[in-house]
């Protein structure tokens, strides 16, 4: 299956650069597997089209600012903008450092992708913060580039790194937001029901949701419940072979709760309709259905499945998501789940219709 069977026209103007004012004023286009029909709708109608018994399953990650600024070693400590680093672009030594990946083998090291990356090489020594707070030593190199690093303080402990990286650190927008980060995004790019800290992207269908929603949505007799998985390099890792089938994920950490494995267990057994909230809830599930050889275990794992078409989903039935980038496996999941054609079609229709894209964009309900 070849990657270039994913790709669509999408104008740059249809990218969404900000939120709209209110989380659910977003457009959603409903689509049916059977049959191949969509229909227009607004977000706001997504209650409606719940039913009662459905579970639905939310991923509760929450976002934090996973973008660094520094320097390299050897460099004078230079303060960088406060309100556009990147602009600064990467003269004299400046980098930039996306952390995508807590290690468990040792809490202070990291996976992450880093720019200029053909300059950054093992060994080397690099500074955050204005006061060089945080200083970063760079182990190994990963054959898809990211590197391995281990922090340590300047005058810190570690313990403390997160409430450091909370205040140096950037929210991580994604490369087609063609803005600098601002304090509203620490808002706006994270679910109102963000709970685990671990995500260097926002789970993007669940920004639709408000409290209010969640309530009328209970108040319909639908059950909820949530997992974990935190967003990393294998969400948005571009795909760079020509077969689909040559593409390899890397691992993303999730946890199941104990009473969230309960209420998915007791859908499954009884056929009840699971309606996953973004593609990410959609790798949990079906990640830990076969692990558990149908029944679903708590407590964590790590996920690497990769979804494209010809996939047999055994969990979810309906899904929420966001419009993706064209040749994504973000893309490729939509396409395994709402059948590729079909999928597709919608796709040129959102894009005539003027829907918009990606992670402040509009949503798409397929069933």
């Amino acid at each position: 299956m070849l990657v270039s069977s994913f790709n669509f026209h999408l104008p740059d103007e249809l990218i969404a650069q900000r939120p709209l004012p209110a989380r659910d004023a977003s457009r959603m286009l409903q689509v049916q597997r059977a049959g191949g029909h969509y229909y227009d709708r607004m977000f706001r109608d997504f209650t409606e089209l719940l039913r009662p018994g459905d579970l639905l399953i939310f991923n509760n990650s929450r976002v934090f600012p996973a973008r660094l600024y520094g320097r390299r070693a050897g460099v004078r400590s230079q303060a960088l903008s406060p309100n556009n680093p990147a602009a600064r672009g990467f003269l004299h030594g400046r980098i930039e450092v996306l952390l995508t990946r807590q290690l468990s083998a040792h809490p202070n090291d990291w996976e992450c992708l880093v720019r200029p990356g053909r300059k950054i090489g093992v060994g080397e020594r690099l500074f955050f913060g204005g006061q060089d707070e945080l200083e970063a030593e760079v182990l190994s190199r990963g054959e898809f580039g990211e590197r391995r690093i281990r922090f340590r303080p300047m005058a810190a402990p570690l313990d403390d790194f997160f409430t450091l990286v909370d205040r140096i650190g950037h929210i991580p927008l994604p490369p087609y937001i063609g803005r600098p980060d601002s304090s509203d995004d620490r808002d706006r790019y994270q679910t109102v029901y963000a709970r685990q800290r671990g995500s260097v992207a926002a789970p993007t269908a669940g920004l639709h949701f408000t409290r209010e929603i969640i309530e009328r949505i209970h108040q319909r007799g639908v059950e909820t419940a949530e997992i974990t998985l935190h967003v990393g390099l294998g969400t948005f890792q571009p795909v760079r072979v020509d077969r689909v089938e040559d593409h390899q994920l890397h691992l993303e950490s999730y946890s199941i709760s104990e009473e969230a494995a309960v209420a998915i267990n007791r859908a499954l057994q009884s056929s009840r309709r699971m309606v996953a909230v973004g593609t990410t809830t959609v790798r949990t599930l079906e990640h830990a259905v076969r692990m558990g050889s149908g029944i679903v275990s708590s407590g964590p794992a790590a996920a690497d499945i990769f979804i494209y078409p010809g996939f047999e989903f055994r969990a979810v039935k309906a899904l929420l998501t966001n419009f993706h980038l064209p040749q994504s496996t973000l893309l490729m999941l939509v396409c395994a789940f709402g059948g590729k054609e079909n999928v597709l079609r919608a796709y040129e229709h959102a894009v005539a219709e003027r829907y918009r894209f990606y992670s402040y964009g509009d949503c798409m309900f397929i069933e």
